[in-house]
């Protein structure tokens, strides 16, 4: 960090702290030349990740559709509201590490397909049955049958 007073590139962090109001941490700090002490603030800059829907249109990524979805599936089977917010906290932090602004909701679907595979196969045939939009019984022997 750049000194405020002298310029000098390096200084020393002396004391951190977090600030409830900003999402922030307050940094007292100490320039390594000339002495002096200066506070910064940093934030975490936040990248808006957009959601491509099937029709085109854009919207805000929200976990909490991903929750939702796999909640229903998931009704009525033996996997832990825990679980499924570890799996859709999973899908979320794939998503941002994948450093991309857009990404479409049939990846999206592919993730959660992915992760209800591993931990019950019931809920994953149900997302699958809604997210495939089956018109029949035959895409579901279909799915059953890659299984």
């Amino acid at each position: 960090m750049r000194c405020i007073y002298c310029g000098h590139e390096e200084s020393k962090v002396l004391d951190s702290r977090s600030t409830d109001e900003t999402n922030s941490i307050r940094r007292r700090r100490e320039c390594l030349n000339c002495g002096k002490r200066f506070t910064t603030y940093e934030t975490i800059e936040t990248v808006p990740i957009l959601v491509i829907k099937k029709d085109g249109s854009r919207q805000p990524f929200n976990i909490e559709k991903i929750r939702a979805g796999m909640i229903k599936a998931c009704e009525k089977r033996p996997v832990s509201i825990a679980q499924v917010d570890s799996m859709a906290e999973d899908i979320e932090k794939q998503i941002q590490n994948s450093l991309r602004q857009e990404i479409s909701s049939q990846e999206i679907g592919e993730m959660i397909m992915a992760k209800l595979k591993s931990v019950d196969e019931i809920a994953y045939v149900r997302f699958a049955s809604v997210y495939r939009q089956f018109k029949d019984v035959t895409n579901f022997i279909k799915l059953i049958t890659e299984m």
